[in-house]
């Protein structure tokens, strides 16, 4: 089994990475790939899907997020395949406290979770899962601040000279506000 792989980034595509470690190309499917830079060094923690058709490897930027995919993909009917998207557009501490919440209404909102499948994933996570996502979340919302940022038209060095005024502990769509706030000053 791979626990993590650490190189360097040579490929980006809409659904995976290929990090180069060793003189080899492993090709691991992630959340948010554009997280990533061409030709940076990093560290991939990894979870190896083997079936008889079949040998992938997904990856996460931090453990917290592997072990909500693996708490994840042991819900009946909910494959890795429907669980990256989960990682890639909600955060850890969202999709916890949705589930210790039976919020199904924020389950369903990715991509082919249906209303019995959230009821399956409440049904079969509500209370079982024990992530110390705070560090996390922090470092998730922190990055996805800096891409809405950048995507709005903001200058690198203005985002980094404010980051360290914006209340970390705030939802990212407060830090958007508050982060907008200081660079309009």
């Amino acid at each position: 089994m791979i626990n993590y792989i650490k190189g360097i980034i040579t490929i980006i595509e809409s659904n995976y990475v290929v990090i180069e470690a060793g003189n080899i190309g492993y090709c691991i499917f992630v959340g948010n790939p554009y997280s990533f830079e061409i030709g940076k060094e990093a560290t991939i923690y990894t979870y190896n899907h083997i079936r008889e058709d079949e040998y992938s490897l997904y990856g996460f930027k931090s453990l917290e997020e592997k072990e909500l995919f693996l708490k994840l993909i042991n819900v009946k009917g909910l494959g890795p395949k429907m669980a990256m998207p989960m990682l890639a557009t909600g955060s850890i501490a969202g999709i916890i406290d949705a589930i210790d919440r039976e919020n199904t209404l924020y389950l369903t909102k990715f991509p082919k979770i249906g209303d019995k499948l959230a009821k399956q994933i409440i049904l079969d996570l509500k209370g079982k899962i024990k992530i110390n996502s705070e560090s996390a979340v922090t470092e998730d919302n922190t990055e996805e601040l800096i891409e809405v940022l950048l995507s709005l038209g903001y200058k690198q060095n203005d985002i980094k000279r404010i980051l360290k005024d914006v209340d970390a502990s705030k939802s990212i769509e407060e830090q958007v506000k508050e982060a907008l706030k200081l660079l309009l000053k």
